[in-house]
């Protein structure tokens, strides 16, 4: 059965496009025309405006698009939404914010001592793995699903999570937590360890054990929170398996394997792009620390003649 029948609204969350409109051209407005404002501020960079533009375009197609909707009829697609979600649009979004804009942001009262208390990295680093693995509980995950005001208060906490995770490896503000050089590595490394066991218990389990998805009345009352009331009553459905060919177990293993597929491919982008940071600052600062090994090699020799 066609998804189209869940019509416009479901299908393309106008309202949802309105605010990410909104906050797009509310963004270029402060970093251009307001940016005289702004205390250090410098002209806003193509790279930033491209990486920002993509966050929140990326963004609107996994919350607003057909995806979303797909989201809740299908586990997979579930799973694809929080991999690029909590993996690539909370980075794309930290790059593309000028840093000048991030010091204004960071410096307002209330917001400094926590943003540097919560971006901690190891803080950051299991209190993300922690909220992933919790929201997947299957108690947790229906209970959520089923109350648009608990679903909309998880997903924030989520994303918000993911920031606080990424910040230390992407931003660049001078006093603010941060890791440099191959010790990224480990920290991407660290959460690819502890998103494994929520995976590995959706992959390997026996039975689809989502209500959200198994069982017709709570699915129904998922589906309520992006299409409106009025076209579900009018709709006569049993359950997702009305559009999907996949078993629900085959749907909810396929899920787990999206999300890990997904997790190593974004994580295997940023640690080439760490390894090639660091490879060029070795080659960049080649005959600096050729000329700091010489000077130790020859202060040593020294002491020893001296000695």
């Amino acid at each position: 059965m066609p998804i189209s029948i869940f019509g416009f609204q479901a299908l393309w969350s106008p309202y949802f496009l309105g605010a990410v409109v909104l906050i797009t051209l509310f963004y270029f407005w402060v970093t251009t025309k307001w940016r005289g404002k702004f205390k250090d501020s410098e002209p806003l960079q193509k790279k930033e405006a491209l990486l920002f533009v993509s966050g929140m375009a990326l963004l609107y197609i996994i919350k607003g698009s057909p995806v979303d909707l797909l989201g809740h009829i299908m586990f997979t697609m579930h799973m694809v939404q929080m991999a690029f979600l909590l993996l690539l649009v909370p980075p794309l979004l930290i790059m593309g914010i000028p840093t000048w804009l991030w010091r204004w942001i960071i410096d307002l009262p209330v917001v400094r001592p926590l943003f540097l208390f919560f971006t901690k990295p190891m803080l950051a680093l299991i209190l993300f793995g922690l909220a992933f693995s919790f929201y997947h509980l299957p108690m947790v995950f229906d209970f959520v699903k089923q109350d648009i005001w608990l679903h909309t208060a998880m997903s924030t906490t989520l994303f918000i999570a993911a920031i606080f995770y990424w910040w230390p490896l992407v931003n660049k503000l001078e006093g603010m937590h941060k890791f440099h050089g191959l010790k990224k590595l480990g920290y991407l490394f660290a959460l690819s360890v502890l998103m494994t066991p929520a995976c590995a218990l959706i992959i390997f389990s026996d039975s689809a054990f989502y209500q959200t998805y198994t069982d017709s009345a709570a699915w129904q009352q998922a589906m309520a929170l992006c299409v409106p009331a009025g076209t579900l009553a009018q709709l006569t459905l049993s359950g997702p398996e009305m559009f999907s060919s996949m078993s629900l177990v085959e749907d909810q293993r396929t899920g787990g394997i999206t999300m890990k597929i997904l997790q190593e491919l974004v994580f295997s982008v940023f640690i080439w792009l760490v390894f090639y940071e660091w490879l060029r600052n070795e080659n960049e600062n080649a005959d600096e620390i050729t000329a700091k090994v010489m000077q130790d090699r020859k202060d040593m020799a020294y002491h020893r003649h001296n000695g």
